[in-house]
Protein backbone atom coordinates (compact mmCIF):
# COMPACT_ATOMS: atom_id res chain seq x y z
CA UNK A 1 0.00 0.00 0.00
CA UNK A 2 1.23 3.38 -0.66
CA UNK A 3 2.11 6.05 1.75
CA UNK A 4 1.62 9.43 -0.67
CA UNK A 5 -1.49 10.90 -0.13
CA UNK A 6 -4.43 9.37 -2.60
CA UNK A 7 -5.04 13.18 -3.48
CA UNK A 8 -1.56 14.27 -4.23
CA UNK A 9 -1.20 11.10 -6.27
CA UNK A 10 -3.89 11.92 -8.49
CA UNK A 11 -2.62 15.45 -8.48
CA UNK A 12 -6.12 16.86 -7.60
CA UNK A 13 -7.23 18.61 -4.74
CA UNK A 14 -9.65 17.48 -1.85
CA UNK A 15 -12.28 19.14 -2.71
CA UNK A 16 -12.52 17.76 -6.73
CA UNK A 17 -15.68 16.36 -7.99
CA UNK A 18 -16.02 12.71 -9.02
CA UNK A 19 -15.84 14.17 -13.06
CA UNK A 20 -12.03 15.82 -12.00
CA UNK A 21 -10.63 12.71 -9.91
CA UNK A 22 -12.01 10.53 -12.91
CA UNK A 23 -10.23 12.56 -15.30
CA UNK A 24 -6.94 13.08 -13.23
CA UNK A 25 -6.86 8.86 -13.33
CA UNK A 26 -7.02 8.57 -17.26
CA UNK A 27 -4.27 10.99 -17.16
CA UNK A 28 -2.49 9.35 -14.81
CA UNK A 29 -3.02 5.95 -15.74
CA UNK A 30 -2.60 6.39 -19.56
CA UNK A 31 0.91 7.95 -18.62
CA UNK A 32 1.95 5.19 -16.32
CA UNK A 33 0.90 2.06 -18.16
CA UNK A 34 3.16 -0.75 -17.78
CA UNK A 35 2.30 -1.14 -21.57
CA UNK A 36 3.53 2.43 -22.55
CA UNK A 37 6.21 1.80 -20.11
CA UNK A 38 7.92 -1.59 -20.93
CA UNK A 39 10.63 -2.86 -18.12
CA UNK A 40 10.23 -0.27 -15.88
CA UNK A 41 9.38 -1.38 -12.39
CA UNK A 42 8.62 2.36 -11.17
CA UNK A 43 6.42 2.94 -13.58
CA UNK A 44 4.29 -0.17 -12.71
CA UNK A 45 4.64 0.91 -9.16
CA UNK A 46 3.23 4.03 -9.84
CA UNK A 47 0.06 2.55 -11.80
CA UNK A 48 -0.58 0.59 -8.98
CA UNK A 49 -0.50 2.98 -6.11
CA UNK A 50 -2.88 5.24 -8.67
CA UNK A 51 -5.43 2.71 -9.50
CA UNK A 52 -5.55 2.33 -5.27
CA UNK A 53 -5.57 6.14 -5.04
CA UNK A 54 -9.14 6.09 -7.48
CA UNK A 55 -10.32 2.96 -5.71
CA UNK A 56 -10.59 4.75 -2.56
CA UNK A 57 -11.42 8.47 -4.07
CA UNK A 58 -14.12 7.69 -6.29
CA UNK A 59 -16.07 5.39 -3.76
CA UNK A 60 -18.09 8.12 -1.84
CA UNK A 61 -18.00 5.82 1.28
CA UNK A 62 -14.22 5.35 1.22
CA UNK A 63 -13.39 8.73 0.64
CA UNK A 64 -15.54 10.26 3.34
CA UNK A 65 -13.49 7.88 5.62
CA UNK A 66 -10.30 8.46 4.07
CA UNK A 67 -10.49 11.85 4.70
CA UNK A 68 -11.73 11.73 8.20
CA UNK A 69 -9.35 9.35 9.19
CA UNK A 70 -7.03 8.58 6.74
CA UNK A 71 -5.75 4.90 6.01
CA UNK A 72 -5.82 3.70 9.53
CA UNK A 73 -9.73 4.56 9.29
CA UNK A 74 -9.93 2.58 5.97
CA UNK A 75 -8.25 -0.61 7.60
CA UNK A 76 -10.42 -0.82 10.50
CA UNK A 77 -12.90 -0.87 7.29
CA UNK A 78 -12.11 -4.86 6.77
CA UNK A 79 -12.97 -5.88 3.72
CA UNK A 80 -14.46 -3.26 2.53
CA UNK A 81 -11.59 -0.54 2.85
CA UNK A 82 -8.11 -0.34 0.93
CA UNK A 83 -7.45 -1.52 -2.72
CA UNK A 84 -7.26 -5.35 -3.82
CA UNK A 85 -7.78 -6.89 -7.15
CA UNK A 86 -6.98 -6.41 -10.01
CA UNK A 87 -5.60 -3.17 -11.25
CA UNK A 88 -6.85 -3.65 -14.87
CA UNK A 89 -10.57 -4.02 -13.62
CA UNK A 90 -10.85 -0.34 -12.55
CA UNK A 91 -8.99 0.69 -15.50
CA UNK A 92 -11.37 -1.53 -17.95
CA UNK A 93 -14.38 0.49 -16.09
CA UNK A 94 -13.00 3.69 -16.11
CA UNK A 95 -11.62 3.55 -19.77
CA UNK A 96 -14.85 1.49 -20.99
CA UNK A 97 -16.98 4.15 -21.92
CA UNK A 98 -14.10 5.03 -24.71
CA UNK A 99 -12.78 2.05 -26.17
CA UNK A 100 -15.95 -0.37 -25.39
CA UNK A 101 -14.56 -3.79 -24.17
CA UNK A 102 -11.33 -3.67 -25.49
CA UNK A 103 -9.94 -3.17 -22.09
CA UNK A 104 -11.69 -6.07 -20.65
CA UNK A 105 -14.42 -3.86 -19.17
CA UNK A 106 -17.65 -5.60 -20.39
CA UNK A 107 -18.95 -9.11 -20.23
CA UNK A 108 -18.66 -11.07 -23.41
CA UNK A 109 -21.91 -11.95 -24.80
CA UNK A 110 -22.76 -13.99 -28.30
CA UNK A 111 -23.68 -12.18 -30.99
CA UNK A 112 -27.15 -12.06 -31.26
CA UNK A 113 -29.50 -12.02 -35.11
CA UNK A 114 -28.95 -9.33 -37.17
CA UNK A 115 -30.60 -7.79 -39.73
CA UNK A 116 -30.37 -8.41 -43.75
CA UNK A 117 -28.68 -5.71 -45.76
CA UNK A 118 -30.45 -3.48 -47.54
CA UNK A 119 -30.09 -3.90 -51.19
CA UNK A 120 -30.54 -0.85 -54.38
CA UNK A 121 -31.61 -1.63 -57.67
CA UNK A 122 -31.64 0.77 -60.76
CA UNK A 123 -34.68 0.66 -62.83
CA UNK A 124 -35.51 2.93 -66.19
CA UNK A 125 -38.61 4.15 -67.15
CA UNK A 126 -40.35 6.60 -69.63
CA UNK A 127 -41.77 10.50 -68.96
CA UNK A 128 -44.77 9.08 -69.86
CA UNK A 129 -44.53 6.28 -67.18
CA UNK A 130 -43.25 8.56 -65.00
CA UNK A 131 -46.42 10.71 -65.74
CA UNK A 132 -49.58 7.71 -65.15
CA UNK A 133 -47.48 5.64 -62.80
CA UNK A 134 -47.27 2.28 -63.99
CA UNK A 135 -46.63 -1.57 -62.36
CA UNK A 136 -43.02 -2.95 -63.33
CA UNK A 137 -41.95 -6.56 -62.98
CA UNK A 138 -38.33 -6.49 -62.00
CA UNK A 139 -36.13 -9.86 -61.46
CA UNK A 140 -33.64 -9.39 -58.47
CA UNK A 141 -31.29 -12.36 -57.00
CA UNK A 142 -31.84 -13.47 -53.55
CA UNK A 143 -31.26 -15.79 -50.88
CA UNK A 144 -33.86 -18.10 -49.43
CA UNK A 145 -33.66 -19.96 -46.50
CA UNK A 146 -32.63 -23.46 -47.04
CA UNK A 147 -35.40 -25.99 -46.67
CA UNK A 148 -33.12 -29.13 -46.56
CA UNK A 149 -31.73 -27.99 -43.11
CA UNK A 150 -33.84 -25.08 -41.93
CA UNK A 151 -31.54 -22.47 -42.18
CA UNK A 152 -29.10 -24.34 -39.94
CA UNK A 153 -26.11 -25.03 -42.25
CA UNK A 154 -26.33 -28.54 -40.89
CA UNK A 155 -27.28 -32.05 -42.49
CA UNK A 156 -29.90 -33.01 -41.14
CA UNK A 157 -30.34 -34.74 -38.62
CA UNK A 158 -27.42 -33.27 -37.28
CA UNK A 159 -27.00 -29.56 -35.62
CA UNK A 160 -24.92 -26.94 -34.68
CA UNK A 161 -22.72 -27.74 -32.59
CA UNK A 162 -21.32 -25.67 -29.58
CA UNK A 163 -18.03 -23.73 -30.30
CA UNK A 164 -15.31 -25.65 -28.09
CA UNK A 165 -12.95 -22.17 -28.20
CA UNK A 166 -15.64 -19.50 -27.12
CA UNK A 167 -17.63 -22.14 -25.08
CA UNK A 168 -20.66 -20.01 -27.18
CA UNK A 169 -20.35 -16.49 -26.72
CA UNK A 170 -19.16 -15.99 -29.89
CA UNK A 171 -15.77 -13.98 -28.20
CA UNK A 172 -12.79 -14.54 -26.99
CA UNK A 173 -10.41 -13.01 -24.21
CA UNK A 174 -6.61 -12.39 -24.27
CA UNK A 175 -4.30 -11.08 -21.31
CA UNK A 176 -1.65 -8.54 -22.20
CA UNK A 177 0.05 -7.28 -19.45
CA UNK A 178 -2.98 -5.08 -17.84
CA UNK A 179 -5.45 -5.00 -20.77
CA UNK A 180 -7.66 -7.74 -21.75
CA UNK A 181 -8.36 -7.38 -25.46
CA UNK A 182 -11.69 -9.25 -26.40
CA UNK A 183 -11.88 -10.40 -30.02
CA UNK A 184 -14.92 -11.93 -32.16
CA UNK A 185 -13.60 -15.68 -32.35
CA UNK A 186 -11.73 -17.16 -34.96
CA UNK A 187 -13.03 -20.63 -35.02
CA UNK A 188 -17.01 -19.88 -35.01
CA UNK A 189 -16.64 -16.15 -36.47
CA UNK A 190 -18.58 -14.37 -33.90
CA UNK A 191 -21.82 -17.44 -34.09
CA UNK A 192 -20.97 -19.21 -31.20
CA UNK A 193 -21.60 -22.25 -32.96
CA UNK A 194 -19.38 -24.50 -35.28
CA UNK A 195 -20.95 -27.02 -38.56
CA UNK A 196 -19.44 -29.93 -38.20
CA UNK A 197 -21.35 -31.67 -41.07
CA UNK A 198 -22.64 -29.22 -43.91
CA UNK A 199 -25.82 -29.30 -45.79
CA UNK A 200 -25.26 -31.03 -48.98
CA UNK A 201 -27.87 -28.39 -50.46
CA UNK A 202 -26.68 -25.42 -49.30
CA UNK A 203 -22.86 -26.15 -48.11
CA UNK A 204 -23.12 -24.78 -44.78
CA UNK A 205 -24.66 -21.40 -45.68
CA UNK A 206 -28.20 -22.05 -44.38
CA UNK A 207 -29.59 -20.26 -47.63
CA UNK A 208 -29.33 -20.82 -51.41
CA UNK A 209 -29.53 -17.90 -54.05
CA UNK A 210 -32.42 -17.71 -56.02
CA UNK A 211 -33.92 -14.85 -58.70
CA UNK A 212 -37.37 -13.65 -57.91
CA UNK A 213 -39.57 -11.68 -59.75
CA UNK A 214 -41.53 -8.65 -57.95
CA UNK A 215 -44.00 -6.48 -58.88
CA UNK A 216 -43.30 -2.49 -58.16
CA UNK A 217 -45.81 -0.08 -58.16
CA UNK A 218 -44.61 2.97 -59.53
CA UNK A 219 -46.77 5.78 -58.64
CA UNK A 220 -47.84 8.79 -61.18
CA UNK A 221 -45.78 11.52 -60.49
CA UNK A 222 -42.23 10.26 -59.99
CA UNK A 223 -38.96 12.14 -60.29
CA UNK A 224 -35.38 10.81 -61.36
CA UNK A 225 -33.77 9.57 -58.43
CA UNK A 226 -37.23 8.94 -56.90
CA UNK A 227 -37.02 5.68 -54.79
CA UNK A 228 -39.61 2.77 -54.34
CA UNK A 229 -38.57 0.62 -51.04
CA UNK A 230 -39.66 -2.89 -51.22
CA UNK A 231 -39.82 -4.10 -47.41
CA UNK A 232 -38.58 -7.33 -46.60
CA UNK A 233 -36.95 -8.16 -50.22
CA UNK A 234 -33.26 -6.82 -49.26
CA UNK A 235 -30.37 -9.15 -47.59
CA UNK A 236 -30.91 -12.66 -45.96
CA UNK A 237 -30.80 -11.71 -42.11
CA UNK A 238 -27.83 -13.04 -39.88
CA UNK A 239 -29.07 -15.96 -36.93
CA UNK A 240 -32.33 -15.46 -38.21
CA UNK A 241 -32.53 -11.86 -38.34
CA UNK A 242 -34.77 -9.90 -40.59
CA UNK A 243 -34.57 -9.51 -44.14
CA UNK A 244 -33.02 -6.25 -45.27
CA UNK A 245 -35.23 -3.93 -47.91
CA UNK A 246 -35.02 -3.18 -51.31
CA UNK A 247 -34.67 0.41 -52.91
CA UNK A 248 -35.31 0.59 -56.71
CA UNK A 249 -34.00 4.17 -57.83
CA UNK A 250 -35.98 5.40 -60.91
CA UNK A 251 -34.75 6.64 -63.87
CA UNK A 252 -36.30 8.64 -66.25
CA UNK A 253 -35.47 8.06 -69.67
CA UNK A 254 -35.27 11.91 -72.42
CA UNK A 255 -38.10 12.48 -73.46
CA UNK A 256 -37.72 13.04 -77.44
CA UNK A 257 -40.73 15.94 -77.76
CA UNK A 258 -40.75 17.30 -73.80
CA UNK A 259 -38.43 18.22 -71.27
CA UNK A 260 -39.52 18.19 -67.79
CA UNK A 261 -38.47 20.74 -64.73
CA UNK A 262 -40.50 19.51 -61.46
CA UNK A 263 -44.18 19.66 -62.92
CA UNK A 264 -43.98 21.78 -65.62
CA UNK A 265 -43.17 20.35 -69.35
CA UNK A 266 -41.71 22.23 -71.79
CA UNK A 267 -42.09 21.67 -75.75
CA UNK A 268 -40.32 23.61 -78.89
CA UNK A 269 -43.04 23.88 -81.35
CA UNK A 270 -41.27 25.04 -85.15
CA UNK A 271 -44.02 27.12 -87.42
CA UNK A 272 -43.93 28.49 -90.41
CA UNK A 273 -42.90 32.02 -91.43
CA UNK A 274 -46.50 32.50 -92.85
CA UNK A 275 -48.52 31.64 -90.01
CA UNK A 276 -46.24 33.22 -87.65
CA UNK A 277 -46.79 36.70 -89.61
CA UNK A 278 -50.32 36.08 -90.02
CA UNK A 279 -51.68 33.94 -86.94
CA UNK A 280 -53.24 30.81 -87.00
CA UNK A 281 -54.13 27.64 -84.95
CA UNK A 282 -51.72 24.04 -84.62
CA UNK A 283 -52.17 21.01 -82.96
CA UNK A 284 -49.23 20.07 -80.21
CA UNK A 285 -49.09 16.24 -78.37
CA UNK A 286 -49.37 16.63 -74.75
CA UNK A 287 -48.50 14.14 -72.53
CA UNK A 288 -51.61 12.22 -72.00
CA UNK A 289 -51.17 10.63 -75.77
CA UNK A 290 -54.25 13.34 -76.42
CA UNK A 291 -53.25 16.67 -78.84
CA UNK A 292 -53.98 20.46 -77.65
CA UNK A 293 -55.28 23.45 -80.26
CA UNK A 294 -52.95 25.88 -79.89
CA UNK A 295 -53.52 29.70 -80.87
CA UNK A 296 -50.71 31.48 -82.88
CA UNK A 297 -50.92 35.21 -82.30
CA UNK A 298 -50.48 37.09 -85.08
CA UNK A 299 -46.83 38.51 -85.81
CA UNK A 300 -45.64 35.83 -83.43
CA UNK A 301 -41.47 36.25 -82.90
CA UNK A 302 -39.09 33.33 -82.39
CA UNK A 303 -39.21 32.66 -78.26
CA UNK A 304 -42.65 33.50 -77.80
CA UNK A 305 -44.26 31.05 -74.78
CA UNK A 306 -47.75 29.94 -74.72
CA UNK A 307 -48.80 28.31 -71.38
CA UNK A 308 -51.59 25.82 -71.16
CA UNK A 309 -52.70 25.24 -67.63
CA UNK A 310 -52.63 21.63 -66.13
CA UNK A 311 -50.96 20.36 -69.14
CA UNK A 312 -48.07 19.46 -67.16
CA UNK A 313 -46.75 16.22 -65.22
CA UNK A 314 -49.01 14.81 -62.52
CA UNK A 315 -47.56 15.95 -58.89
CA UNK A 316 -46.92 12.47 -56.73
CA UNK A 317 -49.66 12.08 -54.46
CA UNK A 318 -51.99 14.92 -55.39
CA UNK A 319 -54.47 15.28 -58.10
CA UNK A 320 -52.74 18.51 -59.08
CA UNK A 321 -50.86 19.03 -62.53
CA UNK A 322 -48.47 21.39 -63.61
CA UNK A 323 -48.43 23.43 -66.73
CA UNK A 324 -47.35 23.01 -70.02
CA UNK A 325 -45.07 25.50 -72.03
CA UNK A 326 -45.09 25.58 -75.50
CA UNK A 327 -42.07 27.92 -77.08
CA UNK A 328 -42.33 29.10 -80.96
CA UNK A 329 -39.81 28.95 -83.08
CA UNK A 330 -40.21 30.57 -86.37
CA UNK A 331 -39.21 28.48 -89.66
CA UNK A 332 -37.75 30.34 -92.73
CA UNK A 333 -38.60 28.74 -95.68
CA UNK A 334 -35.60 26.93 -97.59
CA UNK A 335 -35.11 25.53 -100.87
CA UNK A 336 -37.43 27.81 -102.67
CA UNK A 337 -39.51 27.26 -105.98
CA UNK A 338 -38.71 30.19 -108.72
CA UNK A 339 -42.65 31.30 -108.04
CA UNK A 340 -42.15 31.30 -104.38
CA UNK A 341 -39.06 33.66 -104.44
CA UNK A 342 -41.08 36.05 -106.99
CA UNK A 343 -43.89 36.46 -104.37
CA UNK A 344 -41.59 36.85 -101.66
CA UNK A 345 -39.62 39.70 -103.55
CA UNK A 346 -42.87 41.52 -104.48
CA UNK A 347 -43.95 41.37 -100.44
CA UNK A 348 -40.20 42.53 -99.40
CA UNK A 349 -41.21 45.21 -101.55
CA UNK A 350 -44.27 46.69 -100.07
CA UNK A 351 -42.70 45.63 -96.76
CA UNK A 352 -42.43 48.99 -94.71
CA UNK A 353 -41.00 50.14 -91.83
CA UNK A 354 -43.92 49.46 -89.50
CA UNK A 355 -43.67 45.58 -90.80
CA UNK A 356 -40.41 45.06 -89.58
CA UNK A 357 -40.15 47.01 -86.50
CA UNK A 358 -37.16 45.53 -84.51
CA UNK A 359 -35.11 45.44 -87.55
CA UNK A 360 -35.03 49.39 -87.90
CA UNK A 361 -35.30 49.85 -84.71
CA UNK A 362 -31.40 48.15 -84.57
CA UNK A 363 -30.03 49.39 -86.92
CA UNK A 364 -31.33 52.95 -86.15
CA UNK A 365 -29.07 52.36 -82.95
CA UNK A 366 -26.79 50.86 -85.20
CA UNK A 367 -26.39 54.02 -87.30
CA UNK A 368 -25.71 56.34 -84.36
CA UNK A 369 -22.88 53.98 -83.29
CA UNK A 370 -21.09 54.52 -86.41
CA UNK A 371 -22.00 57.95 -86.42
CA UNK A 372 -20.15 58.32 -82.91
CA UNK A 373 -17.11 56.35 -84.33
CA UNK A 374 -16.69 58.99 -86.73
CA UNK A 375 -16.25 61.47 -84.91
Amino acid sequence: MTTTCYYELLEVTRDANDATIKSAFRKAAMKHHPDKNPGDAGAEAKFKEINEAYSVLSDSQKRATYDRYGRDGLNNMGGRGGFSGDPSDIFGEVFGDIFGEVFGGGRQRRQGPARGADLRMDLEITLEEAFRGVDREIKVPTEETCVTCDGSGAEPPTKPETCPTCLGSGQVRAQNGFFQMTRTCHHCNGRGTIIAKPCKKCKGQGAIEIERTLSVAIPAGVEQDTRVRLTGEGGRGARGGPKGDLYVFLHVKKHEIFERDGRDLFIRIPVPMTKAALGGKLEVPVIDGGKQEVEVPEGSQTGRRIKLRAQGMTQLRSALRGDMHVELYVETPRKLTARQRELLEEFHKECCEQSHPEHQGFFEKAKVFWENLAK
